[in-house]
This record gives C-alpha cells, structure tokens and sequence, in this order.
C-alpha cells in the first residue's frame, strides 16, 4: 500500500532535490528518472526502481495509468518503495513542469567494459568529454536508433557530463536503458580497444579525409570529442583514421550530437549496403 506524503519538509523530497546535484548522485549512486515515456521504458528495460513518486491527480493518460500499476505490482512484491504525493509536493520534486505525475529514483546502472558482449565487427560509439547532457540524452537515442552494439563515455574527470544527468536520462526518452552505455578513463578504454582488434575512427575538424570515403564496415569505434575542445590528446595519437565532416558555409562547427548522428547513420548505411 503507497504512503501518503503531504510535507513540503519531508526528507525524502529533500533528497530528491539532493540527486539533481552529481557529487550527491555519485555518492548515493542513484538518479532520477521523470516523465511518462521514459519511466515506461525505464520499467520496460527491467529497471527496477528503488522509490517511486506519483501524484494520483496528475494521472491523466492510459500510459500513465498503466506504469502506475506497475509499480503497484513491484511494491506489493516488495521490490520498491511507493509513495503518493500531493500537486504542490510533486510539483516540488520534480525538475519540470510537465512530468506526467510520476518520478522513480534508480540505482546507478551496472554496465562495465568486461560485461559488453560484442557482435563479430562490432560498432562502438565513443563520447569523449561531452559536456551538455541533453546532446548527450540525443546521441543515446540515435545509438539506440542505430543499433549501436555500445556507448562509452569517457572525460568526465575534465569537465564531461555523466550518463545519470537527470538531463541526460531525459533527453534520451529512455534510450539510456536501451543499449549498454559505460563510463570509462580514457586509458582504461584504450588498451580495451586494441586488445578486440578495434579500428579507432576520430573525428576531427583537422582530419584527412571526409567520413564519407573511410571504410566503417568491420569493427570500429567511432570517437566524438567534446562541444568546446574536440577529442582529446590520446585519441589523436591513437587514431587509426582521422575523419571529418566537411563544411561549405560559414559556420565551422556542428551541433555535436547531429555531428554524432551524421556519422553513425553513415556506419550504418555502409554496413547495410548489398557487396
């Protein structure tokens, strides 16, 4: 049976409030998850909440309806903690406006580079010190529209955003459940990379040739670099290819998750094309 919560002071929505900030969501090792889509797929990806919040009057929708009763189930098995609240404590505890009356905290998700299991010609997707979470939320779902075997995210030591960004969770409709997504150091992934026989493809304003007339047929690993500073030192050295998207206008830069998704479906078209 829920708990009924009605305290603007209550420690539990404090603490909500808490996991939008990193030190803490690292500490706890849990993030949040809103809205109604990204809860669904959040469940549906078998992700098992720790809390969960819902507000009964903001229930408008039979997808609404029917997470609810899904969590009534995992709380009835006593797989989670639910709570319902009140307009004014979920309009509290939810970062946006438009949430859908349902928010999960979830445990930090559990991927590693040693649990990826990798197809023969594997393709990998490599962010490097991304630092806005909603390119990184857009980058996950065209992995996850692409059929990406796996995205690695590397640089958050220097400023990069991390996977369990509420921002990233949600601009990612739920992609971020969908597909293996692992934070690694760079010279931790490295290493990984050569000893699978990886083709290492960065992409560079200063590459030698256009994305276009590489092979990214086998096993590759695409590499993105941060908005602001493109990849870093280590992967330049280590590049097997150094691509780039050519630029006929006066902007000489993309978006980095349209960039991402140029390059990708490009992978993807090659590796679909008849021989």
């Amino acid at each position: 049976m829920a708990t009924l919560l009605t305290s603007l002071h209550n420690a539990r929505i404090k603490n909500i409030l808490k996991l939008n900030n990193r030190r803490q969501r690292d500490a706890q090792k849990r993030t949040i998850v809103e809205g109604i889509r990204e809860t669904e797929r959040a469940l549906q990806c078998g992700i098992v909440p720790q809390e969960a919040y819902v507000c009964p009057e903001l229930i408008t929708t039979d997808e609404a309806t029917a997470v609810w009763h899904q969590l009534q189930a995992l709380e009835k098995e006593g797989q989670l903690a639910l709570f319902t609240v009140t307009t004014d404590l979920f309009a509290k505890a939810a970062y946006r406006g438009q949430s859908g009356g349902i928010l999960l905290v979830i445990p930090y998700l559990d991927y590693s580079l040693s649990s990826l299991s990798l197809t023969t010609s594997p393709l990998l997707l490599v962010i490097d010190g991304g630092e806005k979470p909603g390119n990184l939320g857009a980058i996950l779902r065209t992995a996850d529209a692409a059929g990406i075997d796996a995205v690695i995210v590397t640089g958050q030591t220097n400023g990069g955003t991390d996977i369990h960004n509420p921002n990233v969770v949600r601009a990612s409709l739920g992609a971020l459940f969908s597909l293996p997504v692992v934070e690694v150091a760079t010279e931790t992934l490295l290493p990984w990379l050569r000893q699978k026989q990886m083709q290492i493809a960065v992409l560079t304003p200063d590459g030698e040739r256009p994305y276009t007339e590489a092979d990214l047929k086998g096993a590759v690993a695409l590499v993105m670099g941060s908005e602001a500073f493109g990849v870093g030192p280590e992967w330049l050295a280590a590049a097997d290819l150094r691509l780039k998207i050519p630029m006929f206008g006066l902007v000489d830069s993309l978006n980095l998750s349209v960039a991402t998704a140029v390059v990708v479906f490009e992978a993807v078209r090659q590796r679909n094309r008849p021989e």
